[in-house]
């Protein structure tokens, strides 16, 4: 939900605070910048310190840095409190990865990471339900002060329900044969040291992943930042006005990233490979994008919220595969380092398109460019993964 907080306030935040779309580009990329950097090390912390310990201290950090926003008066001091944001939230995704390699078999790992990553978009669908209620009832500040809060609440069932599947004293032995079903290049064992980033960065399984996550993320955190913004400037919609809009957009993107996990996992189960199964789920994704670039051309609020709307769900199906391939090309120990990598490359994009789409509003008042982007991406994308893992073979780290 906190990513969605200040996005769907900023029309109002932008009268109260009075920023303009470059200061506001400025404050998500900082955001961007702090997470870019807090996946590096996050994803080193989490593959030492183990998942649940990892997660939780993370947890706690991301838990009180969203309700900071809350405390900010300007757009200098939002921009401090969106950057500290961006380091706690960082640990989420690695940890999350790390957590899919350990309790999934291969074969299983899509469905069950486009499951994790639908939470994101239930919690941007509940953002237009709620926070204009905490905004009325507690004001703007308690709208930040509340939603962050809801982590710490998280937290409590973390450390209560989880542990590793040969730990778990609810999990049976057939299920924990399934677990570890894969050959043994996909299962390393728990104890195995901490891979180093330099062997990691040579790889070119390591940068297929991360030039994937480069080119399209930024696209994601376009929608998040900005598509409230859009549709209310746009269709001059209020707070109540724009709700449906922004549920309709990330309810369909549950489907896509549900769906999308379904897509390869099903084609694994029926005898194809990982290379075949994951870069047909992509492509498929990636196609089903295109459709957007019409969206600042089209003149019917329905028709934008249906193409957006497509637009998110292959999004959220693309990234549950991109997110499977780690998995796929590097033993879990090294897991969560990559997707920190690539993570990092990923806020990396989305800094460079945050301030890129300030200037681009403030200076042209038209958003064509960026959905021309956003159409295009994922298939210059998928071009560059085949290219450097043409196999998505195992990487060589020994």
């Amino acid at each position: 939900m906190d990513r969605g907080v200040i996005g769907y306030l900023e029309k109002l935040l932008e009268s109260v605070i009075g920023w303009n779309s470059i200061q506001y580009g400025y404050i998500t990329a900082a955001f961007q910048a702090a997470y870019g950097i807090g996946l590096l090390f996050a994803g080193r912390l989490t593959d030492y310190l183990g998942t649940r310990k990892g997660f939780a201290v993370a947890i706690s950090i991301w838990s009180i840095a969203a309700m900071l926003p809350g405390a900010a008066y300007s757009a200098l001091t939002f921009g401090i409190a969106m950057f500290v944001l961006g380091l706690g939230e960082a640990a989420n995704f690695p940890a999350c990865i790390k957590t899919v390699a350990e309790w999934f078999p291969r074969k299983e790992r899509a469905l069950a990471t486009g499951i994790f990553n639908s939470g994101a978009n239930i919690g941007n669908i509940v953002v237009p339900l709620v926070v204009p209620f905490l905004t009325l009832t507690l004001g703007w500040r308690g709208a930040f002060v509340g939603t962050g809060a809801l982590g710490l609440l998280w937290l409590a069932f973390w450390l209560l329900l989880y542990a590793k599947p040969h730990e778990h004293p609810r999990v049976s032995a057939h299920e924990l044969a399934l677990i570890q079903a894969d050959p043994p290049e996909h299962t390393a064992p728990e104890h195995t040291a901490n891979v180093p980033w330099l062997k990691l960065l040579p790889q070119k399984q390591t940068w297929a992943f991360a030039l994937g996550k480069f080119l399209t993320d930024a696209i994601w955190w376009f929608y998040i930042f900005w598509l409230p913004r859009y549709l209310q400037g746009t269709f001059h919609l209020n707070l109540r006005q724009s709700q449906k809009p922004v549920i309709v957009v990330y309810a369909l993107s549950i489907v896509g990233s549900v769906g999308g996990g379904w897509i390869s996992s099903a084609l694994l189960r029926h005898g194809k490979s990982a290379n075949v199964a994951r870069k047909t789920a992509l492509l498929i994704c990636a196609l089903a994008v295109v459709p957007v670039v019409y969206a600042p051309h089209a003149h019917a609020l329905w028709l934008v919220v249906g193409l957006v709307g497509l637009a998110a769900a292959a999004h959220q199906g693309w990234s549950a595969n991109l997110f499977t391939l780690p998995s796929d090309m590097f033993p879990k120990a090294a897991v969560a380092s990559v997707v920190g990598i690539g993570g990092m490359m990923g806020a990396l994009g989305s800094f460079l398109l945050q301030v890129a789409t300030g200037h681009i509003v403030a200076g042209t008042g038209s958003y064509a460019p960026l959905f021309l982007l956003a159409g295009t991406a994922y298939l210059f994308a998928l071009a560059v993964i085949h290219l450097l893992a043409p196999k998505l073979a195992p990487a060589n780290i020994a």
